[in-house]
């Protein structure tokens, strides 16, 4: 793994847990070689996460749209900053970027961009690992969400266990490491219904 995309949020959230898991991702990936790839950011987790890996030593590539650099949130001080037209540009080149991707508590944004890479490895347009890196049980509540979806039969049982979720950050880059994609099919035939009844 040689680059790895972190989603998180642009404020830092009321936890300072939130701050101190950030940082401590973004220290592991510069000792690992592991070069960020991130929403390009100065403010809220974003920024710490950046900060902690160039203060480690490490390499970030942010990518921004336009629109944000002229709110003035672009973190000038990365090592590459690549300004985009649009949020779908972004999330394309963050896509092309990176070796897989992570999602630190965020918001509406934080949380669209990981599952639209969930969706995507569904449908076979990419085969790159999805993690969530807990923090204080941030992100129990859409565990459970994920769950009914199965329950219900909107999800496949082994796309569901084919993303990883915790607050280790050893075990997230190990997984991420040996990570095979679940040959599951996005479509429950009826007889896998039946099964799951």
């Amino acid at each position: 793994m040689k680059s790895l995309c972190v989603y998180c949020g642009s404020n830092s959230g009321l936890d300072p847990a939130h701050a101190g898991r950030a940082a401590a991702l973004g220290q592991r990936l510069a000792r690992d070689g592991i070069r960020l790839v991130y929403g390009g950011g100065n403010i809220g987790l974003m920024g710490i996460v950046a900060d902690a890996v160039l203060e480690a030593g490490g390499e970030v590539t942010g990518v921004i749209p336009q629109q944000l650099v002229d709110l003035e949130v672009a973190h000038r001080g990365v090592t590459s900053l690549e300004i985009v037209g649009s949020m779908h540009e972004r999330k394309l080149r963050m896509f092309d970027l990176a070796d897989g991707f992570v999602a630190l508590p965020g918001g509406f944004g934080t949380l669209e961009e990981i599952v639209e890479m969930l969706t995507w490895r569904q449908l076979g347009i990419g085969s790159k690992p999805c993690a969530f890196l807990d923090s204080d049980g941030f992100w129990s509540p859409l565990v459970a969400m994920f769950d009914r979806m199965v329950a219900e039969q909107f999800l496949h049982p082994d796309q569901r266990q084919d993303l990883w979720i915790g607050n280790d950050v050893d075990a997230l880059l190990a997984w991420m490491r040996a990570y095979e994609p679940a040959q599951a099919s996005k479509w429950l035939d009826e007889k896998r219904r039946r099964e799951l009844r």
